[in-house]
């Protein structure tokens, strides 16, 4: 065999070889993007029919599991299974409250994946935009690094390094439970340099550490590690149901050193003032400058808890006496689509409605405070502010009338573009 025949033989393989490749590429991409497009989670109002588009790009079988839930297509003849074509929409209806199954079968044979269908009752609530003062006191005293101490004698030393690390909650001492650090404190100095049995909570598991805490040049007694009892920050309330309860920003509180979500133990919302705007530029988002009032008279409801998603609790009378507005239908992830909507926000002093498009809306989102992608468009907001800045998150959106989504996060390079979580996340949390 000559060099030439041996050099077309392997350029055939080579050509075998990468249509094989893109064959499993092709289908590769497709799974993932089905598995990316077909949510799996819908929520629909009972005994109303509601349509949905996946926009697919090519034809799948769905099938329901139980006689309560009813699927429809252009046929407009409800059934227990249908056969979709290219990007067309379908309508699910629940005769009755619960949660069901509806199965995807990809060519009428391979089953691809389910989704859960919650039949539930129409939701109402109120769409606030205001902003508010938020206190957030851990649960336990947080550690935020570790350091070097020097003792009594000049030597410096690292007790904690190893032992302690950043992200960890220490819960007791020697089983005495610590409300705030300055109970932290206290405890070492009483120890003095006996060993001290440290509960300690990382990543939601208990377990005890021993320690020896040096004594420094002041004469206190310091384990080498920095820590942090509380945070606080300005935040807009997102909506308030027809029961008192509240969401807000759509995204949880992180501590500014760890950048972990803050675990609480309890936590207050207070009246704010916004004082100034400062506008967001490319790479630097823009920021509300406020104060908060803290006082007995000035407290505004509970906060319970602090999520991924968003702060949730109970506001008082004094809160449910500011509402601004009435309860309005929670619109579901299948009701919101591309175009206008509004964000409804206090920035100028008094709560507005500012419009808004939506350019994407994300059913099975890889984050779900990242489901939604908007732009601002009204002319007075981006005078104003900019676009989106930090201290709008919360901000409630609104489309066709209904409470449908609430911004998150701001485009860093663009702060007339972010990114908004649905309402039936928070709500349904």
């Amino acid at each position: 065999m000559t060099g030439e025949q041996n050099g077309r033989k392997m350029v055939r393989r080579g050509l075998i070889w990468a249509f094989w490749l893109g064959i499993l590429g092709t289908i590769g991409y497709g799974w993932y993007y089905l598995e990316r497009h077909i949510p799996d989670r819908l929520s629909v109002v009972e005994q109303e029919r509601e349509d949905v588009n996946l926009e697919l790009p090519f034809g799948v079988t769905l099938y329901s599991e139980s006689e309560e839930v009813l699927l429809g297509n252009r046929s407009e003849i409800p059934s227990g299974e249908i056969r979709l074509r290219v990007a067309e929409p379908f309508s699910v209806y629940g005769a009755d409250q619960g949660s069901f199954r509806v199965g995807v079968e990809l060519f009428g044979k391979i089953r691809f994946k389910e989704i859960q269908v919650d039949v539930v009752d129409t939701q109402y609530a109120v769409p606030c935009g205001t902003p508010v003062g938020i206190y957030l006191k851990s649960r336990g005293v947080m550690v935020i690094g570790t350091g070097r101490v020097t003792d009594a004698r000049g030597q410096e030393m690292e007790p904690a390094y190893g032992v302690l690390q950043s992200g960890d909650y220490i819960e007791a001492i020697n089983g005495e439970p610590l409300e705030d650090k300055e109970a932290l404190i206290t405890s070492l100095n009483r120890i003095g340099e006996s060993e001290a049995l440290l509960r300690v909570r990382r990543n939601g598991s208990r377990m005890d550490v021993r320690m020896n805490p040096v004594k420094t040049e002041d004469g206190s007694y310091k384990l080498g590690a920095w820590v942090r009892d509380d945070t606080q920050g300005i935040g807009t309330m997102t909506y308030v149901d027809l029961n008192g309860n509240f969401g807000a920003l759509g995204h949880g509180i992180s501590d500014s050193d760890t950048g972990e979500v803050v675990e609480i133990g309890e936590g207050a919302l207070y009246e704010t003032e916004i004082l100034g705007i400062e506008k967001g530029t490319i790479g630097k988002p823009g920021v509300m400058a406020g104060v908060i009032y803290y006082g007995p008279g000035t407290r505004l409801g509970t906060v319970e808890e602090n999520t991924q998603i968003g702060i949730f609790g109970k506001i008082n009378e004094t809160m449910r006496k500011k509402l601004p507005g009435e309860p309005v239908e929670v619109g579901y992830k299948q009701d919101v689509h591309r175009g206008q909507a509004w964000i409804r926000s206090n920035v100028s002093g008094q709560v507005q409605d500012y419009e808004i498009e939506i350019l994407k809306a994300d059913l099975n989102p890889v984050q779900e405070n990242k489901s939604l992608v908007i732009r601002v468009v009204d002319e007075d907001l981006l005078r104003l502010t900019g676009g989106i800045v930090q201290g709008m998150s919360g901000s409630p959106i609104l489309q066709d009338g209904k409470l449908v989504g609430a911004v998150t996060h701001v485009f860093v390079q663009d702060s007339a573009r972010g990114y908004g979580i649905f309402a039936e996340d928070m709500i349904r949390r």
